[in-house]
C-alpha cells in the first residue's frame, strides 16, 4: 500500500470533516485573499495620488543649471516632506548626484543615464530599491525646462508592511477556521451521521447473522430513513425467499422420505416373493399361483405410483398445458360412466349446479354445455380421481352427486367476481374430520377407508388434481361438513360456448 492510500481517510465521517475543512479554509483565503488585493490597490492609489500632486519647485532647476548646490527653501511651507525623494538629470541625460529628502534607508534603483530610465512621463511605476533587502519604490518622472529631468519617489514600505500584516493575519485566519471546523464539524457530522451509523451496527449484527433483526427508521423524509425502509423492504423479501426455500427443502425432504416409504412396500413385497420362488422350486402350484399374483400386483402398484410422480414433476415444470374447448359436462358423463363400471353398486347422478347460498352468484337452473379451456385429458384425470376419492372413502349405499355449471367467484388480483366453470363432486357419508381436512391436498397424505379393508391408494390422486387445476388457472376446494360430507369443488374459467350457425 502506498503512502498516499495509507493518509487517505477511509471512513466518510473523515472525508466529510476533510472536505469541510478544506473548503472552509479556502474560502477563508480566498475572501483574505480578495480583501487584500483590494487594501494593498487603495494604498498604492494613495501614494499615486500623493505623486500626482507634487512638482519640484522651478528654482531647483535653476541651480541645477547654474550647477549650484541645491539649497533648502525659504518658505517653510515649501519644505519636502520627509519621505519624498527627488532625483534629476542634467541636460545631458546625466543622473546628478544631488537630491531632495532625508532619510537613512537607500532609495530606489534609477539608471546612470536618462535614456535607460524608460519611465512614461507623469505616470507612477514601480522600482526596486538600491538594496535588496529595502522595499520597493513608486516612482514618477516629470520633464523639466532644457531637456532636465526629475524623478519624485515614494517608498512603499507602508503598504508592505500593511499588506504584510494583513497576509499573516489571513493565514491564522484561515489556520484557525480549519482547526475549527475539524474540531466542531467532527462532532456535527459524528452527530448528523448518528442515524446511518445505526443502520451500519445493525447491518452488521445481520451479517453476522441476526436476521430477525430490523434497520431502525429514523425519519423517512431523509435518505437515511429511506435508505433503511428500502433495506427493511429487502431484509423482508430476504427472510420470505428464505422461509420459502427451507420450507421447500423440507417439503423436498418430505417428499423423498414418503415416496421412498411407499415404495419400500411393494418392492419388499416383490423381492419377498421371488426370494421364495427361488428358494422353494418344488412349490405347489396353487401357492406359486398366489406369488406370482401378489408379484404382479405390487409390480402393477409401484409403477402406478411412479407413473404419478413422473406426472407431478411433469406439471410442475410445464408452464402451460395443452390448451382447447373442453366440454365439462360430456367430461362428467364420462367419468361416471367409468366410475360406475368399478363400482356397479354406487348410486352417482349428474345434475345442475344449483344457487350457492354462499357464493357471490346464482348458478345454472339446467343441465347445459359448460366449456372451459384446457387439456381434456387432465381435466378427466381430475374428475375420475375425485369419484374415485368418494367411492372408497365412502360406504358402499352413499349416493355421490355431480354438479356442472358456471357462477361468478372471486379470483384473486381481480377486483370483482369472474364468470367460472365449475364442477362439483358431492357425497352424503361421514366427512373428512376436521383435523384431516387441511392436509387432503398434501403429497402422500391417506385417509383410511371407512370399512378398513380396502387398500389404501398413493396418498397423490389430490395432489395431482390440484396441480392440474393449477396449471389451468384454475383452483381445487373443500367444503367438508362432518357427519354429513363433503364436496371437492373444481373451478376453472369460464368460455362461452360458440353460438350454433346452421348451415342449410
Amino acid at each position: 500500500m502506498s503512502p498516499v492510500s495509507r493518509l487517505r481517510p477511509r471512513s466518510l465521517r473523515a472525508r466529510l470533516v476533510l472536505i469541510s475543512g478544506l473548503l472552509a479554509t479556502a474560502a477563508v483565503l480566498v475572501c483574505q485573499f480578495a480583501g487584500l488585493t483590494v487594501l494593498r490597490g487603495w494604498l498604492m492609489d494613495q501614494v499615486d495620488d500623493r505623486l500626482g500632486h507634487f512638482r519640484p519647485p522651478d528654482r531647483v532647476y535653476e541651480d541645477l543649471a547654474r550647477g549650484e548646490a541645491l539649497r533648502p527653501p525659504p518658505n517653510p511651507g515649501d519644505s519636502l516632506p520627509s519621505d519624498y525623494r527627488v532625483y534629476f538629470y542634467d541636460q545631458d541625460g546625466r543622473l546628478l548626484a544631488s537630491s531632495l529628502g532625508t532619510g537613512e534607508e537607500p532609495g530606489p534603483r534609477l539608471p546612470g543615464r536618462a535614456t535607460d530610465l524608460r519611465l512614461p512621463s507623469g505616470k507612477p511605476s514601480t522600482l526596486p530599491g538600491q538594496d535588496d533587502s529595502g522595499s520597493d519604490w513608486r516612482v514618477v518622472s516629470y520633464a523639466g525646462p532644457g531637456q532636465m529631468r526629475s524623478v519624485v519617489a515614494l517608498p512603499l514600505d507602508t503598504v508592505d508592511g500593511a499588506t504584510t500584516k494583513l497576509l499573516w493575519l489571513s493565514l491564522g485566519l484561515g489556520l484557525a477556521v480549519a482547526t475549527s471546523v475539524v474540531v466542531l464539524g467532527n462532532g456535527a457530522i459524528r452527530l448528523g451521521l448518528r442515524p446511518l451509523t445505526r443502520v451500519e451496527q445493525t447491518a452488521q449484527q445481520i451479517t453476522d447473522g441476526a436476521l430477525e433483526l430490523s434497520v431502525p427508521v429514523a425519519d423517512p423524509d431523509t435518505e437515511v430513513g429511506r435508505l433503511a425502509m428500502a433495506l427493511n423492504t429487502m431484509l423482508d423479501r430476504l427472510r420470505t425467499a428464505l422461509r420459502r426455500t427451507e420450507d421447500s427443502e423440507q417439503q423436498l425432504r418430505n417428499f423423498l422420505a414418503d415416496a421412498g416409504h411407499e415404495l419400500r412396500t411393494p418392492l419388499t413385497a416383490v423381492q419377498g416373493f421371488a426370494e421364495l420362488l427361488l428358494t422353494d422350486p418344488a412349490m405347489d402350484g396353487p401357492r406359486r399361483h398366489e406369488a406370482h399374483t401378489l408379484i404382479a400386483h405390487n409390480a402393477d402398484r409401484m409403477s402406478r405410483l411412479v407413473d404419478d410422480l413422473f406426472l407431478l414433476a411433469k406439471l410442475g415444470h410445464t408452464p402451460t398445458p395443452h390448451h382447447e374447448p373442453v366440454d365439462l359436462l360430456s367430461l362428467a358423463a364420462e367419468a361416471i360412466a367409468t366410475t360406475a363400471v368399478r363400482h356397479p353398486g354406487r348410486t352417482i347422478t349428474l345434475e345442475p349446479l344449483t344457487a350457492d347460498p354462499a357464493g357471490p352468484g346464482a348458478g345454472t337452473a339446467e343441465l347445459d354445455v359448460i366449456e372451459a379451456p384446457g387439456d381434456p385429458h387432465q381435466l378427466a384425470q381430475i374428475l375420475n380421481n375425485l369419484l374415485s376419492n368418494a367411492c372408497t372413502h365412502t360406504p358402499a349405499d352413499t349416493p355421490v352427486h355431480v354438479r356442472v355449471g358456471s357462477r361468478t367467484a372471486d379470483r384473486p388480483g381481480a377486483s370483482a367476481g369472474v364468470p367460472v366453470s365449475v364442477v362439483e363432486v358431492a357425497d352424503e357419508g361421514p366427512g373428512i374430520q376436521p383435523d384431516a381436512a387441511p392436509h387432503v391436498f398434501d403429497r402422500f397424505y391417506r385417509a383410511a377407508a371407512p370399512d378398513g379393508l380396502t387398500e389404501p391408494g398413493s396418498g397423490l390422486g389430490l395432489a395431482i388434481a390440484t396441480a392440474i387445476a393449477a396449471a389451468h388457472d384454475g383452483r381445487l376446494e373443500l367444503d367438508n361438513r362432518p357427519g354429513e360430507g363433503c364436496t371437492f369443488r373444481l373451478l376453472l374459467p369460464h368460455r362461452p360456448p360458440a353460438p350454433h350457425v346452421e348451415t342449410w
